[in-house]
């Protein structure tokens, strides 16, 4: 995967990320889906100024938790029924630009359980916060 620190407004950026959180949702728009949940891995890498996230007191508190991510991906699950992955990563990643230190966000979603012959199918959306 090509990193998106080669976009020219990331390169002061520290990459925070949380790789292949699984979690069981009720996801999708046929019939059986929508009875049941069932797993979906995601992934989400925050890029973040380094003068934000670079601690000089190796406190917590100066950089972004990785709570947010994992607290913010359950707030949004909790709300109920999904069709398509492709609004929760559109609202998972729009969830994560709102913390103030984050310049920019990539969220991706993959169902590994969708077909036999496949590791997964999903989505990906990357997101750079607009200029004040």
């Amino acid at each position: 995967m090509l990193s998106a620190l080669i976009h020219p407004s990331l390169r002061d950026c520290r990459r925070l990320f949380l790789r292949n959180y699984e979690v069981m949702i009720n996801i999708g728009v046929h019939d059986f889906e929508k009875r049941a949940e069932q797993r979906v891995l995601i992934n989400v890498d925050l890029y973040i100024p380094l003068e934000q996230s670079t601690p000089k007191a190796d406190q917590l508190s100066e950089v972004v938790d990785y709570d947010f991510m994992r607290e913010t991906i359950a707030r949004r699950i909790s709300k109920g029924h999904i069709h398509l992955q492709e609004t929760l990563c559109d609202d998972v990643v729009k969830a994560m630009l709102t913390h103030p230190r984050v310049r920019a966000a990539r969220v991706s979603t993959m169902k590994p359980d969708v077909y036999p012959d496949c590791e997964g199918v999903g989505v990906e959306v990357f997101q750079l916060k607009e200029e004040a």
